[in-house]
């Protein structure tokens, strides 16, 4: 099968450049455009922007900072100026406040409870018993094949429960918490 081509290879040229070209073009007209409909009187596309309190000149809605828990961990607490005053007993404006006198301690945001563990470590208990147990009828039980066949499958599942039910992940899922 023969081909002709006819023409010369001047003819074709990188097209990059071109559309470089066409692209920059189109960015200037569209910010000369945005510059001519604000000079119009349009309001320009609004657009997220970070802006600091010190720019701002409004006071900061609340304050984190780092501390530590009971344990010693950090932990990081949020100071709410609509809950707490200031460390000193003055509010944000700086007025003296009176003490919460009924309340039963500081709100700072924290809830205590407590974590109860004793259900799944009681299920863990039988289950070792009841192996424990099954382990010694078949040591008991050595004539009988139908017999010792069916208390090993018993231990069989009993050890499959235990090696799933054994774990931190499981006690963490089965794990009960009450308001302190």
């Amino acid at each position: 099968m023969a081909m002709e081509v006819r023409g010369n290879g001047s003819t074709y040229k990188n097209a990059y450049a071109d559309r470089m070209q066409a692209e920059q073009q189109k960015a200037q007209n569209a910010e000369s455009g945005q510059k001519a409909d604000q000079a119009a009187g349009q309001k320009p596309t609004r657009h997220d922007e970070y802006i600091s309190s010190e720019k701002s000149g409004e006071k900061p809605n609340g304050l984190y900072h780092v501390g530590q828990d009971e344990n010693g961990s950090r932990k990081i607490y949020y100071n709410d100026p609509k809950k707490a005053g200031r460390a000193d007993g003055a509010d944000r404006d700086g007025n003296e406040k009176t003490p919460n006198v009924n309340g039963d301690g500081p709100d700072n945001g924290e809830e205590r409870c407590v974590a109860n563990t004793d259900k799944v470590e009681r299920e863990i208990r039988e289950l070792k018993q009841k192996k424990q147990k099954l382990k010694q009828q078949l040591d008991a039980v050595s004539g009988d094949e139908k017999k010792t066949k069916e208390l090993e499958n018993k231990l069989a599942q009993v050890e499959r429960e235990l090696r799933q039910k054994d774990t931190d992940t499981y006690r963490k899922q089965k794990t009960s918490f009450t308001d302190k």
